[in-house]
């Protein structure tokens, strides 16, 4: 469907269009109207050591400030003290009843609290600020006091920034005025084109009762032929891989966090695209396509039952807006399985956008290659006016005397684990047989782009990730090839330890001190398992809600499956299992389904892209950055896709129902019958 088709729709059916609009408008002028202005006020507070020299618990002095040695963790203790239901009462019981929230403050590393009161009415927020302020330094020498801490060893808090006077917050206003907008105009698309499919199939009913004559060209009810240019899904998701691919990830639209990258903004515009094809008859989706959809449909009852669970729990206003933008990544994900599974209905387009994503995804691996060498990061250059940087002090990360790249993406994990996903279709592709008459170097450039890129981010996440695709793709190769492979792994090794000396070296003593546990990331990562426990203990079978597990406010979890339990409980991680499970089947179902070589190598990528996805899961959180999370649902659904049309095609197994031989199939042939006896 032709955006030209599109807009006709819309002026056909104005009097479904504009009602809905008309209401939205004056529902907003409403709402703008009546909500009145929140105002917001903040200060500052410092910790600052006891007065006397204090020594390490438990001979004597003060524990709390002695805690891990630093103040931070005494900062830690009073902002968990602040934030629960006990010093809730105490407030109120003061005259504080207007929501505030206490944290570390932004872009610091010391003991420094933020203290921030929002409320309607101005002096009364001043007031339950300067209430909240005192009752913060009163509630940490109650601490002290309760662990008998003589006076000469407490810590003390030190204003540094007084109350503020309070400031009117329009943007929460201005927000929920434009969401009242949104949703009206996006009601109105969506109706106008259900009254449209409706009143057409109506005609056609009626028409088909009647003399059953084709439309003659005068007539109402005649099609238009589109003068437009046709619009189809892989048109649609090209611009998304180049949104994606070539928009830094961290840049994103003011307000909505992490998801509000312009590729994910016109994913959603896609998922309208969809709906108003599907609803006109234009598209069906095709047979056997189903799986990926209905492991979505999983995904998704489980994300709006944590969003439930999240709303019901009394959750601050930061973990509200994180579920909010948990459900617009949610729509996002649905966009880009819907339009790949039911979108693409021609193999050969699906093709094109396999290659589309491999080809600028080596792209982005040079830039990755850019970025090593000169010891920068080239996304730290590109500034787009009305995008933002979602991720705070982004700066180049190293490791040893390496500097780690990111490319377009927002972290070096990110980089790594995209490149890993791709890295098995672009195999895939240099082997094709439909494409030997391109030259080998067009054919081999994204993998040698994208596997030298990987080492390069000297990370476990990208080395297992290529790990896994070695050992899941070579092993299934003919011998010949097989050897071939392994000289030319060895002989790639050898040129980086050439090349770019103390790599392997470096890349080598990471997994030792993975092993011996002596690396201290892998000691934060594990300690972080059991500090899990207590909010899974909490909600155990729907979580706290997607999104809503804020590093600010909790702590990085670095690892998929746990963020999930935290987020979606039980069900959620269910669901994200069946996920990696449905891509893992999808391959194997098109290698043992496949007719020829190159299929069967189809399904081999497949199966070793899903893997890759399952086990690199567990070393970050894969799904809160939006490149990786991207290319993992397409993927995914273009495995169901592919699986659907090889099916297909596969010749129909003969059974007693339906034993004779297709038509134009020859029957075998037969010894002559005996002739007849005279």
């Amino acid at each position: 469907m032709s955006i030209r088709e599109m807009g006709a729709v819309l002026r056909r059916r104005w009097y479904v269009l504009a009602p809905v609009v008309l209401l939205s408008l004056l529902a907003a002028l409403h709402l703008y109207r009546s909500v009145p202005v929140a105002y917001q006020s903040q200060s500052s507070v410092a910790l600052l050591d006891s007065s006397a020299a204090s020594q390490l618990p438990p001979s004597f002095g003060n524990p709390i400030s002695n805690a891990g040695g630093a103040l931070v963790v005494t900062a830690d203790v009073l902002i968990r003290t602040l934030s629960g239901a006990d010093a809730a009462r105490d407030l109120h019981s003061l005259g504080v009843t207007d929501p505030y929230t206490v944290g570390f403050a932004a872009n610091t590393s010391g003991p420094l609290l933020t203290l921030t009161v929002t409320g309607t009415d101005r002096g009364k927020v001043l007031e339950e600020t300067n209430k909240l302020t005192d009752f913060a330094g009163e509630q940490l020498n109650a601490l002290q006091a309760a662990a008998k801490v003589q006076p000469a060893y407490m810590v003390q808090t030190a204003p540094v920034v007084l109350p503020q006077t309070p400031v009117p917050q329009l943007k929460s206003r201005y927000q929920q005025v434009l969401g009242v907008l949104i949703l009206g105009a996006a009601g109105g698309f969506v109706l106008s084109f259900v009254t449209d499919a409706a009143l057409v199939a109506r005609r056609r009913r009626r028409e088909r009762a009647g003399a059953g004559a084709p439309d003659a060209p005068g007539r109402p009810g005649a099609r238009r032929r589109s003068r437009g240019r046709h619009l189809d899904a892989t048109a649609l998701l090209t611009g998304y891989l180049a949104l994606a691919f070539f928009v830094p990830s961290n840049l994103t639209l003011p307000g909505m966090g992490g998801v509000g990258t312009p590729a994910n903004v016109f994913a959603l515009l896609g998922l309208f695209w969809y709906l108003a094809t599907w609803l006109t008859g234009r598209i069906r989706p095709r047979p056997g396509t189903r799986l990926p959809r209905v492991v979505m449909w999983l995904l998704a009852v489980s994300v709006l039952a944590s969003y439930v669970a999240n709303a019901s729990r009394g959750a601050v206003r930061k973990e509200l807006l994180g579920a909010d933008r948990g459900l617009i990544a949610l729509l996002v994900w649905v966009a880009l399985v819907v339009l790949v599974t039911a979108g693409i209905q021609d193999r050969a387009r699906l093709d094109v956008l396999m290659r589309r994503a491999v080809v600028m995804g080596s792209v982005v691996a040079a830039i990755g290659f850019y970025d090593f060498f000169t010891a920068t990061n080239i996304a730290d250059s590109i500034s787009i006016p009305g995008l933002q940087s979602s991720v705070a002090q982004i700066t180049t990360l190293d490791r040893g005397a390496f500097t780690r790249p990111r490319s377009t993406t927002a972290q070096p994990l990110e980089f790594g684990g995209m490149l890993a996903l791709l890295l098995p279709f672009a195999v895939h592709q240099a082997f094709d047989p439909a494409r030997r008459r391109l030259k080998a170097w067009r054919r081999w450039a994204p993998v040698v782009l994208m596997g030298g890129a990987l080492p390069l981010t000297v990370s476990r996440t990208s080395i297992i990730g290529a790990l896994i695709v070695i050992l899941v793709m070579v092993p299934r190769w003919k011998p010949q090839r097989r050897w071939t492979a392994v000289g030319v792994l060895v002989g790639a090794v050898a040129c980086f330890k050439v090349i770019i000396p103390g790599l392997i070296g470096t890349i080598t003593a990471l997994f030792a001190s993975f092993l011996t546990n002596s690396d201290s990331s892998t000691q934060a990562r594990t300690v972080k398992y059991s500090a899990i426990v207590p909010y899974l203990d909490e909600r155990p079978l729907f979580g706290r809600g997607l999104g809503t597990f804020i590093p600010e406010l909790y702590f990085f979890t670095d690892n998929q499956y746990m963020l999930t339990l935290a987020e979606m409980g039980l069900l959620g991680l269910v669901a994200l299992l069946a996920l990696f499970f449905a891509g893992i089947h999808q391959g194997g179902a098109i290698r043992r389904l496949a007719a020829d070589e190159s299929d069967r190598e189809l399904g081999q990528a497949f199966f070793a892209s899903a893997v890759v996805a399952l086990v690199v899961s567990a070393t970050f959180d894969a799904l809160s950055f939006p490149m990786f999370a991207g290319m993992f649902f397409l993927t995914i659904a273009a495995g169901g896709t592919y699986l659907g049309f090889i099916r297909r095609a596969a010749p129909k197994p003969r059974t007693v129902e339906s034993a004779c031989l297709p038509a134009d199939r020859p029957s075998p042939s037969k010894s002559p019958a005996p002739a007849p006896v005279p």
